[in-house]
């Protein structure tokens, strides 16, 4: 059974909301756990929450305040190199989602001039759009890719085609010469045979691979 996709709102609910908590830190702490067994690295966790008057301390208090000194020893460049706050975390996120929207406005884009291209190009077909400068612009710049793409592919199968047309021709191999003569030698007493007043000698292979008198009296 797949988990169902959560709604990242607020929980309105006090008791969801509590118990919802409770739920996702004990996931928390046992991910921030495999972390530090798995990686060895160092890590703590301090986790104020509005159903609790302390604060919830993870490995324990000896541990954060170590952790707290170890990082507070190092240089003020070094404790700002990866860090973000919330806002700067929104900030790449849209940022992100702003790029993903621009390729997929792009592709889609690309796919509108090619269904132009297209229905330019079937006779008797649908009447062609009223097209502006901007979508003539794009459909040329389409036709000289298209072009391009066809003249590569030309290219490759030429390349492929002279190939195959300079490949040495395939040759039928014979036996050698000593094996023909030594198979004729050895069955040359059991191929004779009488009918009537006639000897009849089955044929014989030459080097070549062919029979040498077929029938002879």
């Amino acid at each position: 059974m797949t988990r169902k996709k959560v709604k990242l709102t607020f929980i309105t609910n006090d008791a969801a909301r509590k118990a919802t908590f409770k739920k996702r830190k004990k996931g928390f702490l046992k991910k921030l756990t495999e972390l530090t067994t798995l990686c060895g690295i160092d890590a703590c966790a301090i986790i104020f929450s509005p159903f609790n008057s302390y604060p919830d301390l993870w490995p324990s208090l000896v541990g954060v305040q170590r952790v707290i000194s170890h990082f507070k020893a190092l240089p003020e460049m070094e404790q700002c190199k990866k860090m973000v706050n919330q806002e700067t975390f929104l900030r790449h996120r849209i940022a992100k989602a702003a790029d993903q929207l621009k390729k997929l406005q792009r592709e889609n884009r690309e796919k509108e001039i090619a269904h132009v291209m297209f229905q330019s190009l079937v006779a008797g077909g649908a009447p062609r759009p009223s097209l502006n400068v901007i979508d003539l612009n794009d459909l040329g710049w389409l036709v000289d890719q298209k072009m391009a793409d066809i003249c590569k592919r030309i290219e490759l199968l030429r390349s492929a085609v002279a190939v195959e047309e300079n490949q040495p021709p395939c040759v039928a191999t014979v036996e050698p010469s000593w094996f023909i003569e030594m198979v004729n030698q050895e069955c040359d007493d059991q191929m004779r045979f009488n009918i009537g007043d006639d000897v009849i000698q089955l044929p014989t292979f030459g080097e070549d691979g062919w029979p040498n008198n077929a029938f002879f009296p």
